[in-house]
């Protein structure tokens, strides 16, 4: 995967992973548009980490490929080269998942 974007700051890009599972209740099949966000992510690319008041760099938590939990309204939904990608801030990753 060659995605040419690097975040700034605290800033991470992740791809949100689908499930393998279809969703149907009681017979009916959900459509894409009706269906939950993931709320599970991969991690493409993180910023250098945010400028602390003395001027040192925090060190990032995550890093490329990690898998994570994030919320299902957080980040913004941005499209590169015809792939959904979400950008957020590292504060609004709940989990990395082991």
């Amino acid at each position: 995967m060659a995605v040419n974007i690097r975040p700034l700051h605290d800033r991470v890009l992740v791809k949100r992973l689908e499930s393998d599972e279809e969703q149907v209740r009681g017979g009916i099949i959900i459509p894409d548009t009706a269906k939950e966000k993931p709320q599970e992510a991969e991690v493409v690319a993180v910023g250098p980490g945010k400028i602390q008041d003395s001027g040192e760099r925090q060190a990032m938590d995550v890093k490329a490929g990690d898998r994570i939990l994030v919320g299902k309204y957080s980040g913004s939904d941005i499209k590169i080269d015809d792939e959904d990608y979400v950008i957020l801030r590292e504060d609004e990753i709940l989990a990395v998942v082991a």
